[in-house]
């Protein structure tokens, strides 16, 4: 595997590394509208079901029509996505190939043919089958969607944490030995329902944001306060649930990823009861002197909520990255290695490996005794394989200021988005939860009318700016969930599997100038394609639903 290495250039590390990234992001500008409409269309759908009101069908369809226009291209980003693995990583996909193959496998079988099953049925069988079947298809659609993302999220979580795998010696290869342990981790798990509930957050910002312009234009009143009221309800659920979820996340990446943590955190000297940055300034150009240990210069914190975010324990011990780098002693009072002797260890494993190798034609009682003790040692010092490739310490650690930057982003929007759909909740359902004094000062700053009875209906007839604030915030819930996977890639870095295999381990020997090829190649029909769904999307929304009869 070393002389390996030495084949392949850093740029065409570089080069797949930025491929892959791109691909990702692209597929991901699909995926939670597509988990989030799916929840709106099946909510409005049921309406239908249960009142026999004809617009809630008429509603369903339209919400359903966009929603088909997204999960298209969808569909069409993430197979390439899958592609890449073979033609970019096909050192990542030997390697593991047994463990990381078989949730996308269930995911290519059982989920995609769920999905294209049902959504046949949604779309041409309003008149061919019952309201009760095509209501369950409608449901089963959006769940194929969900059962697709959570075998998406089960492998890219197994890379953040692998579990359930043994290393083969003999066919140099990691091997799954408990399919539930994969399949059913707790990182998996936490990552699942962060991720998907996050998305409806972007679903239920769509379908306000396509609302508010019709209340702007003066029509589709009914369709638009309908849906606002449905889209807010599933907005503050899900940006409370966001919130809960990624508390508990955050406790997965403390533990498994103590790395990644202190990266999201600029947190370079760790101990107990450390405070959680509100704000600091960390060049977001240039990785941090963190060996001095000095903090972040004009930081403010929330005294302890790192520790309890991290540990539940408000004096609890968070490592920084001084601490990992060099080794400390837990709480518990075990000792956790220094990067340099994770170092020697894995570079004992591949020795040993390189041996093991050299005996595996070997015959005899001595060449077996020989294999036996080689391949205790390569067990031994399985863990810490991946740092045998790293050449300086100092290359395990991710770059700070990318990590610290898009966690406060997506923290910070994720607040503004609570706050949003609870004045939506108010507004749509008339909740007189605020206060005289309230109200009074909203209206200084004409986010409210000025008086009581004003405040009745004021869902559709707000002055023209407070639909664009409902609208511009579509943008800003995607930057919120491209940032969440920024800080879950970039903090992983320079792992493509954690601890385990490092990214230039993992690439293809394929020129650096044929992936660079590919990726423009890439941006250009990733481009179109979004401008394309952006210009069809457009042109069914100034179309507007087709009322029945």
């Amino acid at each position: 595997m070393n002389d390996y290495l030495l084949n392949i250039s850093v740029t065409a590390v570089d080069w797949a590394r930025a491929q892959f990234a791109l691909t990702a992001i692209y597929h991901w500008l699909f995926v939670p509208l597509t988990l989030g409409l799916a929840v709106i269309m099946g909510i409005c759908e049921t309406c239908w079901y249960r009142t026999r009101d004809i617009f809630w069908r008429d509603t369903a369809q339209f919400w359903q029509r966009l929603f088909g226009i997204n999960f298209a291209m969808g569909v069409a980003t993430g197979i390439i996505l899958e592609f890449e693995f073979g033609t970019n990583w096909s050192n990542y996909s030997w390697f593991v190939g047994d463990i990381f193959g078989a949730p996308l496998a269930i995911e290519g079988i059982v989920a995609f043919f769920m999905e294209s099953t049902f959504v046949a049925v949604m779309y041409f069988g309003w008149k061919k089958v019952s309201p009760g079947f095509h209501l369950a298809s409608t449901w089963l659609t959006g769940l194929g969607a969900t059962i697709s993302a959570w075998w998406i999220l089960v492998a890219n979580a197994w890379m953040q944490y692998p579990v359930g795998c043994e290393f083969n010696p003999d066919t140099m290869r990691n091997e799954m030995v408990s399919f539930f342990d994969v399949a059913l981790s707790p990182f998996a798990v936490d990552k699942f329902f962060h991720t998907v509930i996050s998305s409806w957050i972007i679903g239920a910002v769509f379908v306000v944001a396509v609302s508010c312009w019709y209340l702007m234009k003066r029509r589709e009143i009914r369709l638009a306060t309908s849906s606002i009221k449905i889209a807010a309800v599933v907005g503050l659920i899900a940006s409370l649930g966001a919130a809960a979820t990624g508390h508990k996340s955050g406790q997965s990446v403390a533990k498994v990823q103590p790395m990644k943590l202190a990266a999201m955190e600029a947190l370079y000297n760790g101990g107990n009861g450390i405070g959680l940055t509100a704000v600091a300034w960390v060049n977001p150009f240039k990785q941090p002197d963190y060996e001095a240990g000095h903090a972040a210069p004009l930081r403010i914190d929330m005294p302890y909520a790192l520790s309890f975010m991290a540990t539940n324990d408000f004096s609890g011990y968070v490592p920084g990255i001084n601490d990992l780098l060099n080794g400390y002693v837990k709480p518990d009072g075990t000792r956790e290695p220094s990067v340099e002797e994770k170092m020697a260890r894995g570079k004992l494993a591949i020795d040993a490996l390189a041996a093991y190798r050299q005996l595996s034609k070997a015959d005899g009682a001595e060449a077996a005794v020989q294999k036996d003790s080689l391949a205790g040692v390569i067990k031994a010092n399985m863990p810490y394989f991946g740092y045998g490739f790293v050449k300086d310490k100092h290359d395990v650690v991710p770059y700070i200021p990318v990590n610290f930057w898009a966690f406060r982003v997506m923290v910070g929007l994720g607040c503004v988005f609570i706050l949003f759909f609870v004045v939506i909740v108010l507004l749509a359902f008339d909740i007189p939860l605020l206060s005289v004094v309230t109200r009074r000062l909203l209206a200084t700053f004409g986010i409210l009318p000025e008086t009581d009875a004003d405040v009745k209906g004021t869902l559709s007839g707000l002055p023209s700016w407070h639909y664009w604030l409902a609208i511009s915030l579509v943008p800003l819930a995607y930057i919120a969930s491209e940032s969440g996977w920024l800080v879950a890639e970039f903090g992983r870095q320079p792992w493509t599997i954690q601890d385990m295999l490092p990214t230039w381990a993992s690439v293809s020997s394929v020129s650096s100038a044929s992936v660079a090829l590919t990726f423009f190649i890439f941006l250009f029909l990733f481009t179109l394609m979004l401008g394309v769904e952006i210009s069809i999307l457009l042109k069914q929304i100034a179309r507007g639903p087709e009322y029945s009869s």
